[in-house]
């Protein structure tokens, strides 16, 4: 594959890899990216990604990454979705989501416009991926565990772009993961090219006509990238391979007389990264998203007015979108958001909290979603203060006396959890599962 290349790669294989962050453009502002303290060098696959140039640190201890100011990445798997290039507007779907660096990425480029449908088909990992959307403050999300065919029937050309980061091989990840290459095998190889296919097949179908489908991998296997997108355009004329629009790693291999799969894109350890591929296509006409009704119709009930007031109570803004009861729960559900039976959403929108007697309790993911600047009280701590560091281990904290009711709490200006105040003292809510050890 790479002729007079390979002594570069194989010498790109015995160096340690190359560790990654993004900056969550939702929740902290790209500019102060010196104020997080961390050794960090410009990356090529994203506007806000970063080579993390330490070997030592744990980001998932920093209090950056629990107020989702950052989310760590390996930095060439940040490449997709910048050559989907979602706009603040867009209807994306990532069908094959977890745990979430995509989405979020996604995410942070719709800017709060548009919607993001996040689906994966494994219950358990959907559950991680739902965790990161809520550390990630994203507000227009729909989250969802169910099989692509599934949601092809059921959202049959709704969608502007759809990234498809299909399960592979995992060959680009041998340098860093001993356990990708103990799964490895040609066998396994030859099973993910068939099931990719069939996942690109649904995706297909969500995608309305003139919209954007990007494929991609993080392996080597020519059967898995360039024979896949070939085999995929055999299938479906009414697709066209087209550029990548990015300058990064090179193009891909020329494995076809009848395609141009050099506009596909390839990253290799020598082009900065792990391994990745990617191939944008797009659908032939021009249309719009099909329109699949909304969640809920008409006016708010007695119960969700009063969870408008309790919102308004703790924030200055407006709800970001319809409030609606389900169960016992209240969530501020995305604009647009079309009917969901059927299709496995385990949260639509925001938590808003839960009905408990004569009030509400909020939700950890109400706070997470908001600004600093949009909240009532706020109690902001300096990232390596004693207190901040006894929040996130599940502690009381001392606070102003005149502080009363529920206040968010943030790393700086970055919220990353909240609590009620009486008497002096801030009675943590950060959910016991994220708390520090």
């Amino acid at each position: 594959m790479l002729g007079g290349e390979y002594d570069a790669f194989e010498a790109c294989m015995n160096d340690p890899h190359r560790k990654g962050i993004r900056v969550n453009t939702l929740k902290y502002d790209l500019t102060e990216v010196g104020r997080l303290g961390l050794p960090l060098s410009k990356c090529p696959f994203s506007y806000s990604g970063f080579y993390l140039d330490a070997e030592d640190i744990s980001i998932g201890n920093s209090p950056w990454h629990h107020a989702g100011a950052i989310y760590s990445q390996e930095p060439s798997a940040m490449s997709a979705v910048t050559i989907l290039d979602p706009k603040p507007g867009d209807r994306v779907l990532d069908m094959c989501a977890a745990p979430g660096g995509k989405s979020t990425q996604i995410a942070a480029l719709l800017n709060g416009k548009g919607l993001l449908w996040s689906n994966e088909y494994i219950r358990k990992r959907a559950q991680i991926l739902l965790s990161n959307v809520e550390r990630m403050g994203i507000r227009n999300c729909s989250v969802s565990s169910a099989h692509p065919d599934r949601l092809a029937e059921g959202l049959s050309g709704f969608f502007d772009k759809v990234l498809v980061d299909a399960p592979c091989s995992g060959e680009g990840m041998f340098r860093r993961d001993p356990q990708a290459v103990a799964d490895w095998s040609p066998e396994h190889s030859a099973a993910c090219a068939v099931r990719q296919l069939a996942i690109l097949d649904s995706a297909a179908k969500c995608l309305r006509d003139g919209g954007v489908l990007v494929y991609s991998t993080c392996t080597f296997s020519f059967r898995e990238n360039e024979d896949v997108v070939a085999a995929f355009l055999d299938s479906h004329p009414d697709f066209s391979l087209a550029t990548s629009g990015v300058s990064f790693g090179r193009p891909g291999f020329d494995r076809s007389e009848k395609y141009d799969l050099t506009l596909t894109r390839r990253i290799f350890p020598m082009d900065g990264g792990e391994g990745h591929f990617a191939a944008r296509l797009r659908k032939d006409g021009d249309s719009a998203g099909g329109n699949y009704g909304e969640t809920r119709p008409g006016r708010q009930t007695e119960e969700e007015d009063r969870a408008e007031k309790f919102f308004r109570d703790c924030f200055t803004v407006s709800p970001y979108g319809p409030i609606r009861r389900i169960g016992e729960s209240f969530y501020l559900l995305p604009e647009g958001l079309p009917r969901t039976q059927g299709l496995g959403v385990l949260r639509a929108g925001v938590l808003l909290g839960e009905s408990m007697k004569n009030r509400i309790e909020p939700s950890h993911a109400l706070f997470m979603a908001a600004q600093g600047e949009e909240c009532r009280s706020v109690v902001s701590l300096q990232p390596d203060s004693h207190e901040l560091a006894a929040f996130l281990h599940g502690e009381e904290i001392p606070v102003n006396c005149q502080l009363k009711g529920y206040a968010a709490v943030a790393c700086g200006d970055t919220v990353t959890g909240f609590g009620k105040c009486s008497g002096g003292r801030l009675k943590n809510r950060y959910p016991k599962g994220l708390r520090t050890l």
